[in-house]
């Protein structure tokens, strides 16, 4: 990833931004790290990702939940609720 000081940034923002279309930026301020730029494209891109993993996640956690859960099925439910209520 190719870096910049916030004062090139001001100076060369056209470099910056044509640089940013081919992979994010880095800019520094005091010699640290102060802000990426990178491309609607490529930001678009990291959401959807993030959006996968997130779902992939949640789906999993849900499957986990499922596998340990002690929960009956509704038929039997409904079988052992005539039952009790049957006496």
């Amino acid at each position: 990833m190719k870096s910049y000081t916030l004062t090139q940034t001001r100076n060369q923002h056209g470099e910056v931004f044509d640089q940013a279309t081919v992979e994010p930026v880095l800019i520094t301020k005091q010699k640290r790290p102060s802000h990426v730029i990178l491309s609607a494209e490529a930001y678009q891109q990291l959401v959807t990702r993030l959006e996968e993993l997130e779902d992939l996640h949640w789906g999993q956690a849900a499957e986990n939940a499922l596998s340990q859960s002690s929960m009956v099925g509704s038929e039997a439910f409904t079988t052992t609720l005539e039952k009790l209520a049957n006496g």
